[in-house]
């Protein structure tokens, strides 16, 4: 078959599946499999496909029929600009947490030159810390997972983008796994922050092959929000707290960060315009 009768046929597959945008997602997967631009395809569309190509495509086309996640099947995905390696361990970069790290940059180029710390509380692949690192050539960053799969990706990510000397990978549960004199000028989260009995009801991409550790948030999802607020003594004077929650937990996550003595700076909306980042400082 030709490009582009394999993309209307693995399309139509796929649009049965239930995936969305399912002639996009194709093109992704076969652009991957020929190792070439997605765009160029557009440029081949009467090349024939040899038989290993067309069996590598299936066998992906397959495997994003049951919902494996795109991202998973390539092994990659962009966030602010960069690439990451994502694999089953961490969760795929979300734009919500892109609007999330450009919040936090920009705060850091605005309190001016030298040299800065920031945490990572969650990092997954690293593309919050590392996106940061590359974005402040000054800023050293600490970032924290449980998970030893995650930060096995993570690494490799920080040695991709050339920051391994200036992102430094803390394995342990909570701000306890920290040195006890860690003090940080910024501290950035995307915790996990959904409600536990939430979770079934995901998308099957989510619910099925997503690490459920990176997901779950506790019974009411503020498990962590609660953690996070007690980061006040890791703060240096003035530094600035950015932080992801869910849909609907804005009230609560404010609520919880005043009556552990922070100052609620902002809370902004994502770009769908809903309220997604907490902004708060240290009393």
């Amino acid at each position: 078959m030709t490009v582009i009768e394999v993309i209307q046929r693995s399309a139509g597959f796929l649009a049965r599946k239930g995936v969305d945008s399912p002639r996009l997602q194709v093109e992704l997967l076969l652009a991957h499999v020929l190792g070439m631009p997605r765009l160029q395809l557009y440029l081949n569309f009467e090349r024939p496909l040899s038989p290993t190509e067309t069996d590598a495509l299936r066998e992906l086309v397959k495997r994003r029929g049951q919902r494996e996640p795109l991202q998973y099947l390539i092994g990659q995905a962009a966030f602010c600009g960069f690439d990451f390696k994502v694999t089953p361990a961490v969760l795929v970069p979300r734009p919500e947490t892109e609007g999330l790290a450009e919040r936090a940059w920009t705060w850091l180029e605005q309190t001016g030159d030298g040299p800065k710390t920031a945490l990572d509380f969650g990092a997954g692949s690293g593309c919050l810390a590392i996106t940061l690192a590359l974005k402040i050539p000054t800023l050293a960053v600490q970032a924290l997972d449980v998970s030893p799969a995650a930060l096995a990706v993570a690494r490799e990510n920080a040695v991709k983008h050339g920051v391994q000397d200036r992102v430094h990978f803390v394995e342990g549960e909570g701000l306890g796994a920290l040195p006890t004199d860690a003090r940080f000028d910024l501290l950035v989260a995307n915790p996990p922050y959904i409600p536990s009995r939430e979770i079934a009801g995901l998308q099957p991409e989510v619910r099925d092959h997503e690490p459920r550790l990176a997901l779950d948030g506790g019974p009411d999802g503020l498990r962590f929000i609660r953690e996070l607020a007690g980061a006040a003594s890791r703060m240096h004077r003035g530094g600035r707290l950015f932080l992801e929650f869910a849909d609907g937990q804005e009230d609560a996550a404010a609520a919880i960060f005043r009556g552990a003595g922070w100052t609620i700076e902002a809370i902004e909306p994502d770009l769908s315009g809903t309220p997604r980042i907490l902004v708060a400082c240290p009393a």
